[in-house]
């Protein structure tokens, strides 16, 4: 049906008849609203003043065979409700909704770590979720599912039906945390951190003036609504800069942008992502170290869940960096700082349950990159890497319980005496001529866990499991920025030779390496002649891969470079840190003899549990 043929005029009222007709058809209360000039919020009043309101069916998972059973429910605009609502006191747990390439499965896991938990704090557990590939749609997860979409109208719909004590938002990344404002303002009561301290991490204004309280250190800033007013930030801010919308998932429409033309090519075609929010311009620091903290606080005290180092340069998506725990490089100041911001924060922004801080380090100074008051894409890894429940402990947390009636303490990561690599799982060989290089914006489908006493093995073992073959003969072609023309490079090259491997690389690293006594052989760039770099991938004379980019024209290098190898199955490595990693994998490999243990073996060796 058109919607002009609900068009509302003065001569022709919207009456209950075509309301109820409108909502059969499926027209959301936002789509009449506009089509209406009304506000949401004013169809929503007529609707329910019309007594025109959902039931909600039961998922009929028998055929009709006999009575279905599962509380799966879903609403439709007819006569008969078939949800019976209990006398119990609910909790309602929101999803993360679809999955799409770019948004892991990590939420889907705290929201059923929080379902398990509550449940055994005699709640009963009602979820609202649309995707039916989830451990947290399964029937015996919860008490209660409703496959509903995860909007406003929807939310409200079902808490006008069963009335829950409360309704957690946190566990289902960025997609519940949109509407957690608008559902404490029609008096939806949420549990966990409140939508003003939510709003206040997401606000960049809000959330720099409490850093600047705080005296915590931050990269450059700002906002903008518009294409100039961007590029007036951008250069006080100072090139590259961070562009990304606020209130966003998985870093969608993030981008590091090098020039003036770039900043105005970025607001003309990615402003709408967000158009209620202003678009986040950020210094961008390149060639740092970042590191991932999460946390749960109760309002009182804070428990440190875990500090992790990325293997990758600062600025990539923490979704698609590998990761270390215990931190592996990084002095006692730094991390101290990092603790000690992490729990002023969790305080500052009064959080109750689950946070994440992303930091990054340069020069051996501490920056907050980012704050998230929810449950973080970490979160699993931690969990299963220390033996710390984090989820579920957030979850009592957000009913009402202590950390200290539930027994959690402080634990110093860098004693554990295991090693556990988080590496990402990426979609590229499904997707060919897909640009490789990683950034902002998330990529990955996933994530696998390597862990043993030690680092080499770790890296190792969480490649195998990824997919992520390293070589352990043949040639390295190495081409790396200024700099990275440093003893670590140095020491890498020599690694390599070491366990047999010859050496290329580039004009500039080539000259770095034999002034340094490092033996290689030079070859062409992309963009300087043939044969190149690309060409010697494709006849297979390149193994293993370690091109460090710094500029746009060197990351528009390594796009080439990318999908060359990835088409021939190529090992690539674009940060330092992660080579000296893969050089340490690739022993362990040539050694031989990887050890096999079941975690809970691990995670006996300390008293954490």
């Amino acid at each position: 049906m058109k919607p002009s043929k609900f068009k509302k005029t003065e001569r022709s009222p919207v009456t209950s008849e075509i309301l109820r007709k409108a909502k059969e058809y499926g027209f959301s209360d936002r789509q009449l609203a506009e089509i209406w000039e009304m506000k949401e919020s004013d169809v929503r009043l007529l609707r329910k003043k019309m007594n025109i309101v959902p039931v909600f069916k039961t998922v009929d998972t028998c055929a009709a065979e006999f009575a279905a059973s599962t509380p799966y429910h879903y609403s439709t605009y007819e006569r008969e409700n078939e949800s019976i609502k209990s006398k119990k006191k609910k909790i309602v747990i929101l999803g993360g909704g679809p999955n799409r390439i770019g948004q892991g499965i990590e939420f889907d896991y705290c929201c059923v770590h929080g379902v398990m938990a509550l449940r055994e704090e005699g709640y009963e557990m009602i979820m609202i979720n649309c995707n039916p590939e989830t451990v947290s749609t399964d029937y015996d997860t919860t008490d209660k599912l409703y496959f509903e979409p995860l909007t406003l109208e929807d939310v409200l719909n079902i808490c006008d039906h069963e009335q829950p004590y409360g309704v957690i938002v946190s566990f289902g990344g960025q997609t519940p945390l949109k509407i957690a404002k608008a559902l404490e303002e029609n008096g939806v009561p949420i549990l966990g951190t409140s939508p003003e301290g939510i709003d206040i991490a997401e606000d960049r204004e809000r959330f720099g003036l409490l850093l600047r309280k705080l005296n915590i250190k931050h990269p450059k800033y700002g906002t903008a609504h518009t294409v100039d007013h961007a590029v007036q930030v951008a250069e006080q801010v100072g090139f590259p800069v961070l562009v990304r919308p606020s209130y966003v998932l998985g870093g969608r429409a993030m981008e590091v942008c090098y020039t003036i033309s770039a900043v105005r090519d970025y607001m003309k075609k990615a402003v709408d992502v967000s158009p209620d929010h202003p678009v986040l311009i950020d210094r961008f620091l390149e060639d740092a170290f970042e590191f991932d903290v999460d946390c749960v606080c109760d309002g009182k005290d804070v428990v440190i869940g875990g500090v992790m180092e990325h293997i990758e340069e600062a600025g990539i998506h923490s979704g698609d960096s590998s990761c270390v725990l215990p931190p592996y490089m990084i002095s006692d100041k730094s991390y101290s700082e990092m603790i000690e911001y992490t729990i002023e924060l969790a305080k500052g922004l009064n959080v109750l349950g689950l946070m994440n801080v992303q930091f990054a380090v340069k020069d051996d100074t501490v920056y907050v990159l980012e704050v998230n008051p929810r449950a973080s894409r970490t979160v699993p890894f931690v969990s299963k890497a220390t033996g710390l429940p984090l989820a579920k402990i957030a979850a009592k947390v957000m009913a009402g319980r202590t950390l200290k009636e539930l027994g959690c303490k402080d634990f110093d990561f860098r004693k554990m005496e295991h090693v556990a690599v988080k590496e990402a799982v990426f979609p590229f060989a499904k997707f060919p001529r897909t640009p490789v290089f990683l950034g902002p914006e998330m990529r990955s489908t996933g994530e696998v866990m390597g862990i043993s006493k030690n680092f080499g093995e770790s890296i190792a073992k969480s490649q195998i499991a990824a997919g992520n073959t390293l070589p352990t003969e043949g040639t390295a072609f190495f081409s790396v920025n200024d700099n990275d023309k440093s003893g670590t490079a140095v020491a890498i090259a020599r690694g390599l030779i070491n366990l047999g491997f010859d050496i290329l690389a580039t004009e500039g690293t080539a000259a770095f390496f034999l002034k340094n006594n490092v033996p290689c052989g030079k070859i062409f760039k992309v963009n300087q002649g043939r044969p190149n770099s690309v060409d010697y991938i494709k006849n297979g004379k390149i193994q293993l891969i370690i091109n460090t980019p710094l500029g746009e024209v060197s990351r528009n290098d390594e796009f080439a470079i990318g999908w060359a190898a990835l088409e021939h199955k190529v090992s690539f490595i674009t940060t330092l840190s992660a080579a000296a990693a893969a050089v340490k994998a690739i022993e362990t490999e040539k050694a031989g003899g990887m050890s096999v243990q079941s975690i809970q073996e691990y995670l006996g060796m300390h008293t954490i549990a």
